[in-house]
This record gives structure tokens, C-alpha cells and sequence, in this order.
């Protein structure tokens, strides 16, 4: 079933007229979930459990529809997983990272190492109510924001931008300030730089990490600065420019020492600084793209990219490794500990991997990276989402086979069987620990939110890639967006070519994917 989104007035349209596009809907969600469900064994259920799930895609997701049926299932599924760890608690909601209760949480079975994913990837639902309610867990409630790495001010900045809420601003800045003074008492020292531990990055058994039990690593630097960066923003937004000045300044201080200390010139990539050293691992560590992420490196350091697309760098079948392959140090392992990150694939790794790709790209065009990179990169990510033929998200993939490392390891780990000190029967079944849907909208559609209320849509759809596409119902920014190409007419019925559509008007239009600002509304008004 198609449905018919929008009644259009002629004096909208931009070039021929053309009528209201028949858009996918909830038939296409309804297939999808029909097909999960009837695969799937339900072992732990939370709010929305499955007999709820159309119920709850068809109000809250975006649509998508493209040619490519096994990235389309992908992006399904993955709405289907994050369902699932929406969980209630008294007074509220938490996204969870684990389904069943593993012995490493906290209260709730709440993990804060993967949860600036929970919120990237959770903006886009409709109903803010469940976002709204987990900001208030780790600031005014039971969770602990700094059990792990978590870039929490860039993480409700980036919700901000999507919800276009300001009393997410006004309601957090203030605790996030503190939130961010914790950190520099516990994890800077006199070189200005943040030091962590790779377990507490979520990172266990990396090369650099394994050398001491503390460094100077990337991830914890850039989340800090993309940090002091959100807060800046957040302050000059607040009319507090003094304090937006002084945030501003702490981020380019921590960028200027990451690149004078983590930066190694010879290999061209980020890498750790082992504390108690005065030298860099000898290993190019995927972590090391973490900076693009938020936009910190000059366009010199872009050279580092071209390591992901070489085989003795980090480019594999079920990739990108953790490491590059061509170091000593690289291993696929299946002893020792279940979660290592000195050579297995992590979706956790890939999805940020994805999003400094995206955001390279829209700052340095494709000089790097192009865009049959990045959507051959989403393809592998996607591909690695299966167990046989069932879809599966799980912890870590032998980048080579695609098995899931821990989960063949745990099945048989105590006694031949699961382990309850391990976290029971399918620890890591649909792993909340990443994002997919998010590289899709905001990557592959390329819809960014500005902190000056406009939106661009910056799309990395290759031309010519595909005969027909389309997102609709996004919510951004007190829009409801529609974006669709349609190379004959004939898929979507509304005429030719790339158009977008904002609040049921048809906004661009042109005869290929490209970019457009949808100005702020309010600004329009006036």
C-alpha cells in the first residue's frame, strides 16, 4: 500500500507541475516486522514487546525505500532491535544496551558506554518521550554518566538539533558543565590531554591499550572536545557569549594537543600515547577516524582514510578490523577474553567509522572519500548483520567469516553452556552498542540540522546508483520531511528527477540528488 502524504498547491512547486508523490507506508514496516517476529526467539521483552512492534514503528520511524532490498531489511531490522531495549523504569524510560541483565551495569542494567549512539540513533523516533526521559536518568536521576567514555554534551546537542527543543538546552547545560569538570578532575593530568583505560572505552584488548593499562587515546580526547565544542554552542545560544568563548577556546586547546601528541606523522593516522611514554603505539587503530566524527582534523590529516579501503590496513569482508591488519599485533582470537578489539569487527567501531566518513565528506567533498566508499562501506556494515539467513546484530564479527566471535564463544563457555557470570543464554542478542538507521538518514540522505535552525540535506547517494528512492516522514527541526528521487516518474507518480519536501510542500527540485538548505522556518515567517 502507497499512501498519498501530501495535498499540494500549485504555487509551491518549484519547475513542471506534477501531483502528490504515492509514498511507501505502513505495509512496507508491516512486511518487515511480520518477517523479524516470525524468526525471531523473544527471550527478554521490554515496553514495546513484539506483538507492539508495528505498532510502534508505524508512529515513530521514517520510511526508506530503495532498489537495494538487503540494506532496506537492514534498516528495518534495526528499528526493530532499538524497540527493544526502550525500557521503563520508575519514573521513566532508559535505553539499554544489553537485553538481559548483565553483572557489569548499574541500576536498570544501564550501561553508558554506547549511549551517544542510544541518542543518535533515537532522535529520529517521533516521540521524544523516551529520549527525554533517558537524558534525565544519567543527569537527574540513578545513572552514572562517566562508568564509561560518553560524549554526553555533543550527544544532547545533536538531540537538540533533530527535536528542536530548547528546554533540552536550557534543562541540561548547567549539568553537563559539571558533568564535564568530572571529567577533567579524573581523566586530565598536566600534558592537558585525557587519559582512559581501553576497557572503559569499551575497547578491551586493543593493541595500544594492551601495552599499559592506561594512554592518551583519541576517543576519550575527541569526545571531550566535541564536548567543550556542544557546550560552547550551548552557552552562546543561552546569550552567555563570555562562556561560549571560553568552551570554544577549551576545544581548540585539546584539538591543538591532540594533534602535537596523538597524530604520528610517519603512519599519517591518530593513534594512543601509552601513559608513562613519551612515544605512540606502533599500531593504526580504527578508533584513530574517531576525530572526523566531530569534525576536529584540518583537511592535511585526510590522508588517513585511505588506510580503510586497503586490505592491509582495515578493509576486510566483514570489516573494517580494529586494527590494521598488516601490524603483529592483529589477531582474530578465540581464547582469552570474548570481547577483544586487536583485529575483530565491531559494529560499535564501524558505525562511528561511518559517520566521520559522512562528515568528511560534507566538509571536504570527495577529495577522500567517495561516495561509492561510503555506500559500499554501509553495504558491508549491512551484510554483516545476518546469521545465515536470519537477520542478527550481535558483539564481534570475525571480520573475515562474519561469525559472531563472543556469542560462538559464550554459547559453550561454563559447562559446556552459557554462563550466568557471562550475562546468560544470548548476551548479545540484538546489541544495542551502535547505530545503522542514523548512517541513513543523516548519512546516505544526508539530512543535518544547523544550529541556526536551518536544514541540509546533503545526500551521498551515488548518481545513477538507483532508479527510485525515498525517506518520508522524517522529523527534524519542527519539519516533516520527504526526500525522493525517481529517475522515469513512474515509481513515485509526482514527475522526474531528486525533489524534497518539507511540511507537505515540494521545497527543491532537480534533476539529480545535490544539496539544499531548508531555511529555518521561523526566519521564513519573519
Amino acid at each position: 500500500m502507497r499512501l498519498n502524504a501530501f495535498v499540494i498547491s500549485a504555487g509551491v512547486l518549484l519547475g513542471a507541475c506534477t501531483s502528490a508523490p504515492v509514498l511507501p507506508g505502513d505495509d512496507l514496516i508491516q512486511g518487515y516486522v511480520d518477517s523479524f517476529n516470525g524468526t525471531d526467539d523473544e527471550l527478554y521483552a521490554n515496553e514495546f514487546p513484539n506483538d507492539r512492534a508495528a505498532e510502534f514503528l508505524k508512529a515513530n520511524i521514517p520510511v526508506f525505500e530503495c532498489p537495494d532490498k538487503e540494506l532496506e531489511k537492514t534498516y528495518y531490522f534495526r528499528w526493530w532491535t532499538y524497540r527493544k531495549h526502550i525500557k521503563r523504569i520508575p519514573g521513566g524510560h532508559i535505553i539499554s544496551e544489553f537485553l538481559p541483565d548483565v553483572p557489569w551495569a548499574q541500576a536498570y542494567n544501564s550501561i553508558d558506554c554506547a549511549a551517544s549512539h542510544h541518542f543518535k540513533e533515537g532522535r529520529w523516533l517521533r516521540n521524544h518521550t523516551y529520549l527525554d526521559d533517558y537524558a534525565a536518568f544519567w543527569f537527574f536521576g540513578e545513572g552514572n554518566p562517566l562508568q564509561y567514555s560518553f560524549p554526553a554534551a555533543d550527544a544532547l546537542w545533536n538531540y537538540y538539533l533533530v527535536a528542536g527543543d530548547r528546554a533540552i538546552i536550557e534543562k541540561y547545560y548547567q549539568p553537563l558543565c559539571g558533568n564535564y569538570a568530572s571529567w577533567v578532575e579524573s581523566r586530565r593530568d598536566s600534558t592537558g590531554l585525557f587519559w582512559q583505560h581501553d576497557g572503559y572505552d569499551g575497547m578491551e584488548v586493543s593493541v595500544g591499550g594492551s601495552l599499559t593499562p592506561y594512554g592518551y587515546r583519541v576517543t576519550i580526547n575527541s569526545y571531550m572536545c566535541a564536548d567543550a565544542g556542544a557546550l560552547s554552542k550551548m552557552a552562546r545560544m543561552l546569550g552567555d557569549d563570555q562562556a561560549a568563548d571560553t568552551w570554544e577556546k577549551e576545544a581548540e586547546e585539546i584539538k591543538t594537543r591532540m594533534d602535537a601528541a596523538l597524530w604520528d606523522e610517519k603512519d599519517q593516522f591518530y593513534k594512543v600515547m601509552p601513559m608513562g611514554t613519551d612515544s605512540l603505539s606502533t599500531c593504526r587503530e580504527q578508533h584513530g577516524y574517531t576525530p572526523w566524527v566531530y569534525d576536529i582534523p584540518d583537511e592535511d590529516k585526510c590522508v588517513a582514510w585511505a588506510q580503510l579501503f586497503d586490505t592491509l590496513g582495515f578493509k576486510a569482508p566483514f570489516g573494517p578490523t580494529t586494527a590494521e591488519r598488516r601490524h603483529p599485533g592483529f589477531t582474530v582470537a578465540y581464547e582469552g577474553h570474548e570481547c577483544q578489539w586487536n583485529g575483530p569487527s565491531w559494529p560499535f567501531s564501524t558505525s562511528q567509522t561511518l559517520n566521520g566518513m559522512a562528515a568528511c565528506m560534507q566538509r571536504f567533498g570527495e577529495k577522500y572519500i567517495t561516495k561509492e566508499q561510503y555506500l559500499e562501506q554501509l553495504r558491508i556494515y549491512s551484510s554483516s548483520h545476518r546469521l545465515g539467513d536470519v537477520c542478527w546484530i550481535d558483539e564481534n564479527l570475525n571480520p573475515f567469516t562474519g561469525d559472531w566471535i563472543a556469542r560462538t564463544r559464550l554459547m559453550t563457555w561454563e559447562n559446556g553452556t552459557w554462563s550466568d557470570d557471562k550475562g546468560g543464554v544470548e548476551r548479545g542478542k540484538d546489541y544495542n552498542h551502535s547505530t545503522f538507521c542514523d548512517l541513513v538518514i543523516s548519512g546516505l540522505f544526508g539530512v543535518r540540522p544547523q544550529g541556526d535552525g536551518n536544514i541540509v540535506i546533503s545526500p551521498l547517494i551515488p548518481d545513477g546508483e538507483w532508479e527510485w528512492f525515498c525517506i518520508t516522514g522524517v522529523h527534524c527541526a519542527g519539519r516533516e520531511l520527504t526526500i525522493l528521487y525517481d529517475r522515469t516518474g513512474k515509481h513515485y507518480g509526482a514527475g522526474r528527477g531528486y525533489a524534497v519536501w518539507a511540511d507537505g510542500k515540494r521545497v527543491f527540485h532537480s534533476k539529480k540528488p545535490e544539496k539544499y538548505t531548508i531555511p529555518n522556518q521561523e526566519a521564513v515567517l519573519k
